[in-house]
C-alpha cells in the first residue's frame, strides 16, 4: 500500500505543479517551459476534464476560475487517506 499512497501523492504534487505553471506564458509553442506545460497537461487533464465539465466556473472579477485542481487535490487526499 505504501507504492499505492507515494503514487497519489507524487500525482497530487504534478496537479500543483501544474496548476502554478499554467500561470505563465509561454513565449515560444516549442520551448521548455511550453513542453514542460504540455507534458503536465497531458498527465492531469483525465482527472481534471471530468471535473471540469461537472463544477461550474464562478465568475471573479470578470475571471472565470477553475476549481477543478483544488477538489481533485481534495479528493484524491481522502482516497489517500481511506485506503
Amino acid at each position: 500500500m505504501t507504492l499505492v499512497h507515494e503514487l497519489i501523492t507524487l500525482y497530487i504534487w504534478v496537479l500543483i505543479a501544474a496548476a502554478l505553471i499554467s500561470w505563465f506564458p509561454a513565449s515560444t509553442s516549442n520551448g521548455g517551459l511550453a513542453t514542460t506545460q504540455r507534458v503536465l497537461r497531458t498527465v492531469t487533464e483525465p482527472v481534471l476534464r471530468p471535473l471540469r465539465q461537472i463544477l461550474p466556473r464562478p465568475r471573479l472579477g470578470g475571471v472565470g476560475v477553475d476549481f477543478s485542481v483544488l477538489v481533485a487535490v481534495l479528493l484524491l487526499e481522502i482516497i489517500n487517506a481511506f485506503i
